[in-house]
């Protein structure tokens, strides 16, 4: 279906809406777009690093890839940690 009949039957459907819950649809249609708009800007900014790792060399990534590993591990190994104890001893 083409957008303009898309639009046509959503604005025939928003006529028959009652005059009572039109604050509502309004309330809903307007925050929808918002979330719309919000999630297609957060993309750009994360994109910009898209292949920021293409000149390293493999060698070197697989140290970077290693160290996060290992990063990753002390910091969850720390809070797998705590947890247990806050559940056992508290």
């Amino acid at each position: 279906m083409d957008s303009i009949n898309l639009r046509t039957k959503v604005i025939t459907e928003i006529n028959l809406v009652p005059e009572d819950k039109l604050e509502e649809l309004y309330n809903f249609i307007h925050y929808f777009r918002l979330g719309v708009e919000v999630s297609q800007e957060s993309i750009n900014p994360t994109m910009e690093f898209a292949g920021c790792w293409n000149d390293m060399s493999d060698e070197m990534f697989a140290n970077f890839n290693e160290e996060i590993s290992t990063r990753r591990q002390q910091s969850f190994s720390g809070r797998k940690n705590q947890w247990s104890q806050r559940r056992y001893f508290n």
